[in-house]
C-alpha cells in the first residue's frame, strides 16, 4: 500500500476530528434536553406548590430587598447593588 501523503493525512485527521466533534454535539444536545426537561418539571413544581400557598420565610438580612408576596426573585425582577467607583 503507498504511503499517504502529507495532505491525505491532514485530510484523514481532519475527518476523524469531525466525527468526534459531531458525536460531542449529540451528546451536548441530549444533556441539554435532558436538563431543559429538568427546568420545566422543577418549574411545573414550584408553580404547583405557589398556587397552594406554600411561602418562604422573608430574609432577616438588612438591606436585602424582598421579593413580592408569593414570588421568588428572577434576575428581571433581583435588586442588585448599585457599582462602586474604583477608588
Amino acid at each position: 500500500m503507498a504511503e499517504l501523503t502529507e495532505q491525505q493525512k491532514h485530510l484523514s485527521s481532519l475527518l476523524n476530528q469531525r466525527t468526534e466533534l459531531v458525536a460531542e454535539i449529540n451528546e451536548l444536545n441530549s444533556t441539554a434536553a435532558a436538563k431543559r426537561e429538568l427546568v420545566l418539571r422543577s418549574s411545573g413544581a414550584i408553580e404547583y406548590l405557589q398556587q397552594v400557598g406554600v411561602t418562604l420565610p422573608e430574609p432577616e438580612a438588612e438591606g436585602e430587598a424582598a421579593a413580592p408576596e408569593g414570588e421568588a426573585p428572577t434576575p428581571e425582577t433581583e435588586e442588585l447593588p448599585e457599582p462602586q467607583p474604583e477608588g
